[in-house]
Parts: C-alpha cells; sequence; structure tokens
C-alpha cells in the first residue's frame, strides 16, 4: 500500500498542477486560437503538417519520453534513496521542466515555427546564436552516445528472472548451471527490428488513402504486441554469432564486439532515418509508440494498484541513502543531472520546436502537448523508481542495468494482472525500445538541421553531409573500448545529464529574455527566471566537478568535452545578460504571420 499512496497522490499532484499552474501559464502566454500557427500558414506537407492534438500528443511524448525517466530515476533512486528522487521529479516537471517546455513550444509557433536557437538569434544576439547551435549540437551527439550505446548492451547478454542477475552473453548464461529462468537479449532485438518495419508499412497505408491514422492504430497496434511474442522465439543472438565466426573469442569478448556491431546497426539505422518523411516514418511510428507507451504506464499503475490491494507490496529500498554515493557522487548536484528527462530536460525544448511547433495546429493545444507531455513524463519517470522500491534490499538486480531493473518492477507489477513474467520482461524492455528509438533517429533529425543551419547548406548534398556528420560523430565513440572497463553508456550518462541540464538552463534563458525584451513584465523572472537560475547553477557546478574528478586524465576526451561544454555556457550567459539590458526592440518580427 505504501507504493500505491505514493503513486495516487503523485498523480492526484500532477493534475491538478496541469488543470491549475498549466492554465495560469496559457493566461501568461496569451494563447490564442484566432491566430494561426505555422502548421496551417507555412503547410508544405514535408516538415509543415498540422496534426490533431491526440496524435501529435503521442509523437511528442514518446520522443521526448526515451530512455530517460527510467534510467535517471533509477541510478539516483539506488545512489540517494527514493524521497530524493521522488521530490526531485514531481517539482521539477510541475514548475520547472513542464514550464521550459510549453513556454520553448510557444516561443516557436510565435517565431514562425523555428526552433528555439533561432529565438536566441532574434533576441540575445547573432554571436549566442552561433553559441547556442554549437552547443546544442554537441549535446545531441551525447544523447546520440548514450542511447545507442544502452540499447545495444540491451540487445546482447541474457538475465536470469530466479536470481535477478545479468549475463554479459548468452553463452556465459547457458554455462551457469544455476540459471535456470533465462531471458534471452537477443529476443528483445528481434522484437524490436520488428517493431522498426511496423511504422513504414503503416506510414504507406495511410499516405495512400487505404487507412484513416486511426484505423491503422487500429490494425498495428496488435502487430506490435506480436512482435513482443514473436521476439523471443527466434532470439537474434549476435553474440553467438560472434562466437561461432571465431571460436577463440572469449564470451565476453564476443559479447563486446556484438555490442559495438549493434552501435553501428543503431546509427546507419538513426543517419536512415532521418532523412526519412515525417508521413513515412516519424508520424505513424509517434501514433504507434505513443500509444504503447501509454498501455506500459498503464500496465505498470494497474499492477501497482492490484499488488497493493492484493499483494501487499511495500517500499524495501531505504528513503534516504545519504548525501554522497561512491559511484555518482554528493547529492547536489548530481541528483539534478542524474535525473533529467523525468523532472527536466533540455532536449525536450529541441523537440518541442524542432519538429513539434511545425505540426501544432492550434495554440490551444500547446498547453496539453507543451505541458501535458512533461506531466505524464513525470509518471514514467515515478512508475521507474518503484521499479526501485521493490527490490529487497542487497538484491542482485540493484547491480543490473536500469533496463532490467526497470523491466523487472514491470514485469513483477504484471503478474498482478495474470501476465507471465517472461512475457512481462519482453514488454517492458520493447517499452524501454520504444522511447529510445524515437528519440535516437529525432536527435539525429535535429541535429542535421542544426548543422545545415551553422553552415548554410541546405541542399540535398548538404543534408546527406550534415546527416553523416551527426551519426558518424558518435561512432568515434560508440567503438572504443572505455578505459575503466564501463559500458560506455554509463562513462556518458554524467556528460549527458550536465549538458542536457545546461542545454534546459540556456533555453529557459533564452524565453526569459524574449518574454522580457516583449512583455517587460516581472512575473518573467519568477516564472522562467528562478528556473534558468537553478538549471545554470546544478549543471555547471556537475561540469567543474567532472572536470576536477578527471584533471589529472589528460588524455579522456570526456574531460575537454566538458571544459568546452562549460566555456560555451558562461559565453551564452554573458551574452544573455546584455540582451535583457538592452533596451532596443527584437531585431525581427516576434510573431509568426498568417
Amino acid at each position: 500500500m505504501e507504493m500505491l499512496g505514493i503513486v495516487v497522490i503523485s498523480g492526484i499532484l500532477l493534475t491538478i498542477a496541469y488543470f491549475t499552474y498549466g492554465r495560469v501559464l496559457s493566461r501568461l502566454f496569451e494563447l490564442n486560437d484566432r491566430v494561426p500557427t505555422p502548421a496551417v500558414s507555412m503547410r508544405d506537407d514535408v516538415d509543415y503538417l498540422p496534426c490533431d492534438a491526440g496524435p501529435l500528443l503521442n509523437q511528442h511524448f514518446s520522443a521526448i519520453a526515451a530512455a530517460g525517466p527510467i534510467v535517471g530515476p533509477i541510478l539516483a533512486g539506488i545512489a540517494f534513496g527514493w524521497l530524493p528522487a521522488l521530490l526531485w521529479i514531481l517539482f521539477g516537471s510541475i514548475f520547472i521542466g513542464g514550464v521550459q517546455d510549453f513556454a520553448a513550444l510557444v516561443a516557436s509557433i510565435r517565431h514562425r515555427a523555428n526552433s528555439i536557437i533561432d529565438v536566441v538569434r532574434v533576441h540575445i544576439s547573432q554571436r549566442a546564436y552561433l553559441l547556442f547551435l554549437v552547443f546544442v549540437w554537441m549535446a545531441l551527439v551525447y544523447i546520440v552516445v548514450a542511447f545507442t550505446d544502452i540499447t545495444a548492451n540491451m540487445f546482447v547478454g541474457a538475465l536470469d528472472l530466479q536470481s535477478g542477475r545479468t549475463y554479459s552473453s548468452v553463452s556465459e548464461a547457458r554455462a551457469d548451471s544455476e540459471a535456470t529462468m533465462l531471458v534471452q537479449s537477443g529476443g528483445v532485438a528481434t522484437s524490436s527490428l520488428l517493431y522498426l518495419m511496423l511504422p513504414l508499412v503503416m506510414g504507406l497505408l495511410v499516405r495512400s488513402g487505404r487507412m484513416s491514422m486511426w484505423t491503422a492504430t487500429l490494425v498495428f497496434s496488435p502487430l506490435v504486441i506480436l512482435a513482443i511474442l514473436v521476439g523471443p522465439m527466434i532470439p537474434l543472438n549476435v553474440d553467438e554469432l560472434v562466437r561461432a565466426w571465431d571460436p577463440s573469442l572469449t564470451p565476453k569478448e564476443a559479447a563486446v564486439l556484438a555490442v559495438r556491431g549493434w552501435d553501428v546497426f543503431l546509427l546507419v539505422y538513426c543517419a536512415i532515418a532521418s532523412v526519412t518523411p515525417m508521413w513515412l516514418l516519424l508520424q505513424p511510428r509517434g501514433q504507434l509508440g505513443g500509444l504503447f507507451l501509454y498501455g506500459a504506464l498503464g500496465a505498470g499503475a494497474l499492477g501497482l494498484i492490484l499488488g497493493g490491494f492484493l499483494g501487499g507490496q511495500s517500499i524495501q529500498q531505504p528513503m534516504f541513502r545519504g548525501w554522497v554515493d561512491a559511484k555518482v557522487g554528493p547529492m547536489f548536484p548530481f541528483l539534478f543531472i542524474t535525473i533529467a528527462c523525468g523532472a527536466c530536460s533540455g532536449f525536450h525544448a529541441l523537440i518541442a520546436s524542432g519538429t513539434t511547433s511545425k505540426q501544432l495546429r492550434t495554440e490551444r493545444d500547446a498547453r496539453t502537448i507543451g505541458y501535458g507531455a512533461m506531466l505524464l513524463e513525470a509518471m514514467v519517470a515515478i512508475v521507474s523508481l518503484c521499479c526501485v522500491m521493490l527490490l529487497p534490499l542487497n538484491s542482485e538486480l540493484t547491480k543490473a542495468s536500469p533496463n532490467f531493473i526497470y523491466a523487472n518492477g514491470i514485469s513483477t507489477f504484471l503478474e498482478f494482472v495474470g501476465i507471465p513474467r517472461s512475457v512481462g520482461l519482453a514488454f517492458a524492455l520493447m517499452a524501454f525500445n520504444t522511447f529510445v528509438y524515437d528519440t535516437l533517429d529525432v536527435c539525429t533529425r535535429l541535429g542535421r538541421m542544426i548543422l545545415q543551419e551553422l553552415m548554410g547548406w541546405q541542399s540535398n548534398a548538404g543534408r546527406w553531409v550534415c546527416t553523416l556528420l551527426t551519426a558518424g560523430a558518435p561512432v568515434f565513440f560508440v567503438t572504443r573500448q572505455s578505459s575503466s572497463g564501463k559500458p560506455l553508456w554509463q562513462e556518458f550518462w554524467g556528460l549527458f545529464g550536465a549538458s542536457n541540464q545546461l542545454l534546459a538552463a540556456l533555453t529557459l534563458i533564452a524565453v526569459t529574455v524574449w518574454l522580457w525584451r516583449t512583455r517587460r513584465a516581472m512575473w518573467t523572472f519568477l516564472v522562467t527566471g528562478l528556473g534558468a537560475l537553478l538549471m545554470y547553477v546544478m549543471s555547471s557546478w556537475a561540469l567543474i566537478t567532472m572536470i576536477l574528478a578527471r584533471r589529472e586524465q589528460t588524455g579522456d576526451p570526456v574531460i575537454w568535452i566538458a571544459v568546452l561544454l562549460l566555456v560555451l555556457a558562461v559565453a551564452m550567459l554573458v551574452e544573455a545578460v546584455m540582451a535583457l539590458l538592452r533596451r532596443n526592440e527584437p531585431h525581427a518580427p516576434a510573431l509568426a504571420t498568417a
């Protein structure tokens, strides 16, 4: 009942916030349905295409969610205890993350659906605009690196449901006589490949007029479930294929090569998907993925409710573990960067102002999609945190990857709905993948657009070159072995979190400057300014801590990337302060024209 109470109270708080603070923000941002949105006034059926609120919410939610609201809360819950993580998720999403997403979406539609980066150009300076372009492109590359590698690691190895032990390779798992309930990661890989094919077929059918979007949804949604069930029957165990090709390799060596192979495959997919028309992949996958993720959220919540009433599930992990964790570091500032998505994420602003704003049919929909989706993501983070709460003290699973901890928790909850644990585990891992896929190719698409804008190269050749650069840069990192022997995503998670939260801070600074220069209202500094200050301090503090901790490792690229990010952030802050002090009007029109 303890976990159930936390979930119910959290859901009530987030719902109240949507209908109260969300309405306040709508009035402050002066939403007006009589003004045509850029999706309507600039429609071209390629980038600008009006979309109804429901399907667009599905697409936006599945794009912003990613692995962040799963990985971050689990890491923070294990490191610091569940209470600090829960408080940051709730208050961060309501007063900082949701505000950032909403404001970025509104700012974009008031600037012809251009990205938040263009808002910087108009209201801060051309120099700040160029600095922000570089910063955002680098942040997108880190997101792609972290999420690509965590997904690739999920496609290799096995999990024993009975003991909770994870294995780096299937061969190693089969050699362990004590492993009795193995779930092979190759089955997840098969299900994921099947899932990637479904939106393409769905998009073609909808585009040809043979099916409406809702009819196609009804037809293809059960096929997603079928892909989950079929995958474990025909597992694609690449590590075993590698050992068959070279028997001299140990199971761990074969697993490393298999992970690298999946890394490259996923990046090739990202490159192709990022130049695919939105109607062929982005919109149909957003529709399928959004509904699937609602299903995962609903199934977890239902399992928690039934488990609370019927199973007497109680919290077994400590509420508070301490101010410093040996692996993660001190709670201040690392709690705020470990939990990024789920509380506040700069990446959301890029989605809101990069693709979502070009599909928003009316300004009224901005609250549902900009603010509402962030609160939904907070619930995903809370359910993920519950997956940590139920683990017994000293459980082997606390040492496992967050994706397996999440899958174990969801499958445990689903047992109370009558779903076998093996099926529930496959369902949860597929849900995790669905989060990640949408983010990976959207990040690559946005990175390509940013490079094209930075280089002024808008031709087809520029599109492909910039795509290859954006997807190619992560190849350098994912094909290199971590010096510590840890999976690469773990090395990059702190850097990803710090850069992502610093991006949130810079976004909030940008919208604060925009609102102040166009409204001259003091509420601007309370609504967006305080959030900007908190995120800037915490993320800069985290970067400085990482730099000092690695200062003797001069060959480590992480330290130099952190230094560059910090320099860019300081330069951006100086430009923003100068813009706030200026009295001249913005040098470009702030409102989209019909």
